[in-house]
């Protein structure tokens, strides 16, 4: 008799985790569904090398310009004219996200002063980081 009250009690002692598990799977897709990912140009870029240059962590927006001097957004390539607007959409899923600009040493310059124009024309009071190594 002793021994049933005894395997009894252990059978009632035992949890239920399906609960948990529940609650965690719940919680594991709201934060997938949140994240904000990190938007890349879709193009390799060989860059010029700093004299004064930081390691800046790319959280947003990132702007390519290859050696044909044509501009990357999100591994698609864009016109310089639809930049400033470009810049503008994304600033609204990521308001806090830095502005990267990756530049080819054999780029032309008139492009990425043009690139500078739209940039600061889009979100005047964003830092741009001109990216000079790969990370």
């Amino acid at each position: 008799m002793a021994r049933k009250i005894r395997a009894r009690a252990a059978e009632e002692q035992a949890l239920d985790l399906t609960p948990m598990l529940d609650v965690t799977f719940i919680l594991l897709i709201f934060f997938i569904v949140t994240a904000q990912f990190i938007k890349l140009p879709g193009v390799e870029i060989e860059r010029v090398q700093a004299e004064n240059s930081e390691m800046v962590s790319p959280l947003g927006i990132v702007i390519a310009i290859n050696e044909n001097s044509e501009i990357w957004v999100d591994k698609q390539q864009i016109d310089i004219s639809e930049l400033e607007f470009t810049i503008r959409e994304m600033r609204e899923d990521n308001p806090k996200g830095k502005l990267v600009l990756q530049v080819h040493n054999e780029s032309e310059a008139e492009m990425l002063d043009l690139a500078m124009q739209a940039i600061t024309s889009a979100d005047p009071e964003s830092a741009v980081n001109v990216s000079t190594e790969l990370d």
